[in-house]
């Protein structure tokens, strides 16, 4: 099983009143405050999981489309959100009651609609945001009357910083796919200095928590958050509990169907050019069927410093360990060399100036050779 795949160098009751009529995400959120939330499902946009600020879209919606002015940028986006945590659904439900009207819409996409990443355009896309309006008992045309023009189409070049991790992990990864539209340019702003991962297994050698501490330096003035994207082999070994001990934890979503969490972490304010941050955080994790056999941290740049430590149980020691490093998300591994493990059952791998790729250590609990 593989433990995790960190991120790149950071490198998811009673019914609301329905308004009579909304001029404006303003206004449509005005008119929501009178309804009551739906269960207490958990909600990927509310206190302690919200995706970051929203300013106010105060333009107001005409009769006519000629008439009509372009509804603020972040008109769309701010509405739905605010609309999902009175509802007090999670994306991950609001997904399958689409699918149930037959409307495949992914968590990612949802997602990325909800903080303005990208917005619904396609025909099938419109059509899902006049059932969302439906299941967020909102009034016809209340979301979409606030969608923006259509953004151009077409083959474009990728980032920099998008070209950057397609080398490492290769098209259509994990990890494009389950930040969706926010792939093409995440965590652009910032670059990772120096990171610590701690790799604690349980006592049938299984994952139990993974800690990590991430040194970033910010590319840019205005940078106030980074995504980080954990992925597992083992269907059954999903989040439990996520601690953010230095930062504010912004989204926190799995998606099941990829075995991937998404983290965004907020830095609680903005950073001007140049300037470092910390962002820690932990997870723990649920027992997978099989023992863990290796971790891997995969990096789209250089990093000054990596250091991976793994904490082994005292009744599941292994064999033996070992490091490697791959140019590629699963290419071979080379570079293996024997590591030892001291008195606190625990070994580690020291890596300084380390370039792109994927670093890992592995282990073996048979028999010792």
């Amino acid at each position: 099983m593989e433990a995790g795949v960190g991120p790149p160098d950071a490198e998811g009751a009673p019914s609301a009143t329905r308004p009579t009529r909304t001029t404006s995400a303003r206004d449509l959120r005005t008119a929501l405050k009178a309804g009551a939330p739906e269960g207490a499902g958990a909600v990927d946009d509310g206190p302690g999981h919200g995706g970051g600020s929203a300013r106010d879209g105060t333009r107001n919606v005409g009769s006519s489309a000629a008439d009509a002015p372009t509804p603020a940028p972040d008109a769309f986006p701010t509405a739905l959100r605010e609309a999902l945590g009175r509802r007090g659904l999670s994306l991950e439900r609001v997904s399958e009651r689409l699918r149930a009207r037959g409307i495949a819409v992914s968590q990612a996409t949802l997602s990325s609609w909800q903080r303005g990443r990208s917005q619904p355009e396609r025909a099938r896309s419109l059509r899902a945001v006049e059932v969302l309006e439906e299941i967020l008992e909102l009034p016809g045309g209340a979301l979409r009357s606030l969608l923006g023009p259509r953004r151009p189409r077409g083959r474009v070049a990728p980032a920099r910083g998008e070209s950057a991790a397609l080398q490492v992990l290769g098209k259509d990864s994990v990890v494009e796919k389950a930040l969706g539209e926010r792939f093409r340019h995440f965590n652009q702003a910032t670059g990772s200095l120096l990171i610590h991962d701690v790799v604690t297994l349980g006592e049938r050698g299984t994952l139990g928590n993974l800690t990590t501490t991430n040194v970033l330096r910010a590319s840019r003035a205005g940078a106030d958050r980074a995504l980080f994207v954990l992925s597992f082999d083992d269907e059954q070994a999903e989040p439990l509990d996520i601690r953010v001990t230095s930062g504010r934890l912004g989204e926190a979503t799995y998606l099941k169907g990829l075995k991937s969490l998404v983290l965004e972490i907020h830095f609680g304010r903005e950073l001007a050019k140049l300037e470092t941050t910390v962002v820690s955080y932990s997870v723990d994790v649920s027992p997978s069927r099989d023992p863990a056999t290796h971790y891997e941290r995969w990096s789209r740049a250089n990093l000054h410093e990596y250091l991976q430590q793994v904490f082994f149980h005292p009744d599941a020691l292994p064999s033996g360990c070992r490091r490697y490093f791959r140019d590629q998300v699963g290419s071979p591994p080379r570079g293996q060399r024997r590591i030892s493990m001291n008195d606190s059952h625990s070994t580690h791998v020291l890596v300084s100036r380390c370039k792109p790729g994927v670093h890992g250590v592995a282990w073996d609990f048979g028999t010792p050779e």
